[in-house]
């Protein structure tokens, strides 16, 4: 008997190069996809600025502000919130505190959670598929155009895809050994994804909800149960913060953007509620950023080139996978992942196909994780399986859709690599015609038809996803891609009135050097012209009527009594979609008192009012 030295206890085995080797291995393509996601996302991403100055303006208070963070205020004074809840502001905010606030501070936390994203997506396919069926889902993900365009852009959609993929993971662990553990850790990551994006969130709990209560390894009272449990962690993670507003006094805390009370459950229930299906929330309406209602809006000049690339192939895949599992057990992990991907893409994909209120192309954002997860480990399952005559068919079907309709997508840019169109067609074509044709491939020519099938898969979203990462986009309304015929509005981005190129100029330099006495620099009309002037001198300017000009934040006698108070230094004309409501309530009636009682003066060619005699 041999005794153990002392040193071996803490050092451990000593390993030699092949058993780290071996061990590193089945790690190296994660890392490697990873590595590539990381470098797409955050390749120069300094050089989109602050990508949208509204929601970059509410970081920035946050930063300056515990209260405005709390809030998720648009200013630092906390005179108005932005029109969302603020999980995604409070995350950047902290970026902000801990790096100093800047472009790249800004815009970190969106790339990092969207190499967060495709590594969660990868793990929740490798358990119910296999890890070449996983890798081949992150791939897709990583490179669908409008995935790109968000997890690089200051908007909430990077979060909120980062929470939901979080918890499909978990639903799909608890439907494993039918863990109670997991399925409340699914619905408080959906409660916090409701405080990124209030409702929106919720269109992927008919899918979770029905695929555990249907296959859960365990009694339909116990999942009964758990379902309820699940239902409490959403109401908590995503209630408390609407109690703390709901129950904080008016008085003491900003008014509730977007609301027309100010009421949170205003705002959940009408303009992020309602309002977003029924329409007539907001000014322009579904129909102007993303083209008319009806069941094929995703393939529309506006949205298709953002998410629809392989939306046909992963329709394809459910619904024959769906057949091939029908008469499988009840608690099938094939059949339980196709309805949890299916279920969530499927109802997700109709309400933004027939919601008639304010709808942006890059909402499809959350379409991304289902397609990528059905169609990247159904074409790596189906090639698997060629050998049977039924998957080289079905794999075949695949190609030959997405190809085609990828050379649709291209041929909207006709001279924007025309080559390229070709190529993935013929390499569709070509990758269906051998596998129909060839069945016993040999190493060689399977290499080549791989490639093929890849291109036609791939091509037209990678070339979508390196357009998007060359430009700089800004302003509220962006899309992937280059420019499409037919665009409706929005399709290419910039700042709205007032604009980043207020940044810097005569206006600025005279709001920054305003004596600190004064709580709000400025007040204007909205947040449009309101946003780029915050980021230019740091100091709150008072947003009167929030994102667009209408809300009914301000009241004309509570705005005269601000100025008699010596609050607000100036008031700066212009910006909005035609002011706030009717009567002497609104930021038209103020502008209106302004302009009677004080002298005007131009700068930089903007009327400016100084509000102190």
């Amino acid at each position: 008997m041999t005794s153990t030295q002392p040193e071996a206890v803490w050092r451990g085995p000593r390993l030699d190069a092949r058993t780290i080797a071996a061990r590193l291995a089945p790690r190296a393509p994660l890392a490697t996809l990873l590595t590539l996601t990381a470098v797409l996302y955050l390749w120069d991403l300094s050089r989109l600025g602050y990508a949208n100055d509204f929601y970059a303006a509410a970081v920035k208070s946050g930063t300056q502000s515990w209260k405005a963070f709390f809030f998720g205020s648009f200013d630092s004074a906390s005179y108005i919130t932005v029109d969302k809840p603020p999980a995604s502001l409070w995350v950047m905010e902290l970026s902000g505190r801990a790096l100093g606030f800047s472009s790249f501070s800004l815009l970190l936390p969106q790339a990092l959670e969207g190499v967060a994203s495709v590594a969660l997506l990868y793990a929740t396919v490798r358990r119910s598929v296999s890890a070449p069926a996983a890798l081949l889902a992150g791939l897709v993900l990583a490179v669908t155009p409008v995935a790109a365009l968000m997890f690089r852009y200051d908007n909430p959609d990077a979060l909120l895809v980062l929470l939901l993929v979080a918890a499909a993971y978990a639903v799909t662990r608890a439907l494993e050994q039918a863990s109670t553990r997991w399925l409340v850790l699914a619905g408080t990551l959906i409660g916090f994804a409701f405080l990124t994006k209030m409702l929106q969130a919720f269109l992927v709990l008919p899918a979770f909800a029905v695929i555990y209560l249907v296959a859960a390894p365990t009694t339909l009272r116990r999942r009964l149960w758990q379902l309820v449990l699940s239902g409490v962690a959403i109401v908590v993670a995503g209630g408390w913060w609407v109690a703390v507003v709901e129950l904080w006094p008016a008085s003491s805390r900003p008014y509730v953007g977007g609301s027309s009370d100010n009421s949170i459950l205003d705002l959940i229930l009408g303009y992020n509620g309602l309002g977003r299906i029924e329409g007539g929330s907001g000014p322009g309406g579904g129909a102007g950023f993303s083209g008319a209602t009806g069941l094929l809006r995703l393939f529309n000049s506006e949205m298709g080139g953002q998410i629809s690339w392989l939306l046909p192939a992963a329709l394809v895949v459910l619904a024959a996978g769906l057949a091939w599992t029908a008469r499988r057990p009840r608690h099938d992990r094939t059949r339980a992942a196709l309805v949890l991907w299916g279920g969530w893409l499927v109802v997700t994909g109709l309400v933004y196909s027939l919601m008639s209120g304010i709808i942006h192309p890059y909402y499809t954002n959350t379409l991304a994780p289902p397609i990528a997860a059905l169609a990247g480990a159904g074409a790596v399952e189906l090639w698997r399986l060629r050998r049977a005559f039924a998957a080289r068919l079905l794999l075949a079907v695949c190609l030959t859709v997405t190809a085609a309709w990828s050379y649709r997508l291209l041929d909207r840019t006709p001279a924007w690599h025309p080559e390229l169109r070709l190529a993935v067609l013929a390499g569709g074509l070509a990758a269906a015609a051998a596998l129909l044709t060839l069945p016993g491939l040999r190493r060689a020519a399977a290499a080549a038809v791989a490639a093929a099938a890849l291109l036609a898969l791939l091509g037209g979203p990678v070339a979508y996803t390196l357009a998007t990462v060359a430009r700089a986009e800004t302003g509220s309304t962006v899309s992937a891609g280059p420019s499409v015929q037919a665009g409706g509005f929005g399709g290419r981005g910039g700042p709205g009135p007032g604009g980043s190129a207020v940044a810097g100029t005569a206006l600025a330099r005279l709001l920054a050097a305003s004596p600190s006495s004064y709580t709000w620099v400025a007040a204007t009309s909205s947040s449009m012209t309101a946003a780029p002037l915050e980021l230019a001198t740091g100091r709150a300017v008072m947003a009167l009527g929030g994102f667009n000009g209408g809300d009914p934040a301000m009241t004309l006698a509570r705005f005269e009594r601000l100025v008699a108070a010596g609050k607000i230094h100036y008031y700066v004309a212009g910006g909005g979609f035609g002011g706030g409501p009717a009567g002497r309530g609104g930021a038209d009636a103020i502008e209106s008192w302004v302009a009677s009682e004080f002298r005007a003066v131009s700068v930089g060619g903007t009327s400016v009012y100084d509000l102190s005699g």
